[in-house]
């Protein structure tokens, strides 16, 4: 009795509750470099005396390798090292190149949701340690000029016919070494990749026309991500995408792309269910729009799991929903303990606020995802053409644990829609 009267008490004592911004900062520290610059040489190659600068940076113990104003073409991507400050001054531009050869050999990226090798990201770090991209500068993909075109080939094979491969590879447990795609293959490189780093910092550069997404830190820890502003592609170029990351900060960045600006993710269906997920991430003071995404999302790619997730103060002007946690049967994993609070929706294609375990790509599995303490408070919406919120579980897994305070939609087409949600508080 004495055992059990204790076990009561302490499940009690050890309830969950909403993680804080302090709590989540107190781990995030932005990245300092020694007072030490290497001026990019720009009279030649300019991808060869940038990355050159990289490295004998990177030798000398770090600093900033700082690229001057001016216009630049860098065919081939940028490979950061240790601390290593790209910063690209106001007045730069550099325009990547569109050659696809240009960013061979392959490298270790994790391909919408599914680890494998593939065409170097165009600025790329591999497990590198306190490292930053910096400045007003611009970096441009050049999606529109080039990578859109090129996904989509006429003999057949092309992106689309690649991805049931890469996916099966994922769900069978192919070894990461046979997972080898680049040429032939059309799968788009992201901008900004950092694959198993730890202490990053991205301020203050405006980012546009990425081939895919934007910002993609893979299984990394201690990012500060602010002030950044992102313009859009042509499709899926979502802004900023951490996945698998953890302590992560976001702010005050401005963010308008044709999919979503920030996808909160973890790695897709059955090769991430035994990789580490996403957690302990605090979004603020963000201005969110998209054409045909979400403002704030989570997943669809969120197999390993995504917790401790705090988003406050942002406005979003325009997206096809305001928030959305997306998930299909295929997936498993679990969002927990998130809460969104004080966020400004002008209008939305279709609902406010949207859960749903029917996102496409499914492949006919039995692994229904987990959503559990799920907390909403000030959110003010103008107008949602569809639902207020529409929250779908499925009957094998209810949405569980959700809570709604001051949660408001002026004008809806459809009002509310809850189906096999348990605990729901309004």
């Amino acid at each position: 009795m004495r055992y059990f009267l204790w076990a009561i008490l302490l499940f009690i004592g050890t309830a969950w509750q909403a993680p804080t911004p302090r709590q989540i900062l107190k781990n995030i520290k932005a990245p300092t470099f020694p007072k030490r610059d290497f001026v990019v040489k720009t009279g030649g190659d300019f991808r060869q005396a940038v990355q050159k600068a990289v490295d004998d940076c990177h030798a000398a113990g770090g600093g900033r390798v700082v690229v001057p104003a001016g216009e630049y073409l860098c065919n081939g991507p940028i490979h950061l090292k240790s601390n290593v400050n790209l910063h690209v001054e106001k007045g730069a531009l550099v325009r990547f190149g569109t050659t696809p050869a240009d960013y061979l050999p392959l490298v270790k990226v994790r391909w919408e949701g599914t680890v494998c090798y593939n065409y170097s990201p165009l600025i790329y770090a591999y497990q590198q340690k306190n490292i930053a991209v910096t400045g007003a500068g611009i970096l441009d993909g050049q999606a529109a000029q080039f990578w859109f075109a090129w996904k989509k080939q006429p003999d057949g094979k092309d992106q689309e016919t690649t991805k049931p491969l890469i996916r099966g590879m994922g769900e069978k447990g192919t070894p990461e070494a046979e997972r080898r795609f680049g040429e032939g293959f059309y799968l788009r490189p992201t901008l900004i990749e950092f694959y198993e780093c730890e202490n990053i910092l991205l301020d203050g550069f405006t980012a546009r026309q990425s081939p895919f997404w934007t910002i993609h830190p893979v299984f990394s820890k201690n990012l500060t991500i602010r002030n950044l502003t992102i313009k859009k592609g042509t499709t899926n170029d979502d802004g900023i995408d951490p996945d698998s990351c953890e302590d992560v900060l976001i702010e005050h960045c401005d963010i308008a792309t044709d999919d979503d600006p920030i996808s909160i993710k973890a790695g897709r269906d059955q090769d991430a269910w035994q990789r580490r997920g996403t957690r302990n991430v605090l979004v603020r003071h963000c201005t969110l729009r998209s054409k045909v995404g979400n403002g704030v999302c989570i997943g669809s790619e969120m197999s390993g799991g995504v917790e401790n997730v705090f988003v406050e103060n942002c406005y979003i002007t325009k997206a096809d929903h305001g928030i959305n946690f997306k998930a299909n049967l295929d997936r498993g994993g679990f969002i927990k303990n998130v809460v969104i609070r004080n966020l400004k929706i002008d209008s939305v294609n279709r609902a406010a606020v949207r859960m749903q375990m029917d996102y496409h790509s499914y492949r006919g599995g039995n692994f229904p995802p987990v959503f559990d303490e799920l907390h909403f408070e000030n959110i003010l919406c103008g107008y949602a053409r569809d639902y207020a919120w529409q929250l779908v579980g499925v009957a094998a897994q209810p949405i569980k644990k959700v809570r709604f305070k001051n949660v408001k939609v002026a004008q809806s087409g459809k009002g509310e829609k809850v189906e096999w949600v348990t605990d729901f508080e309004k």
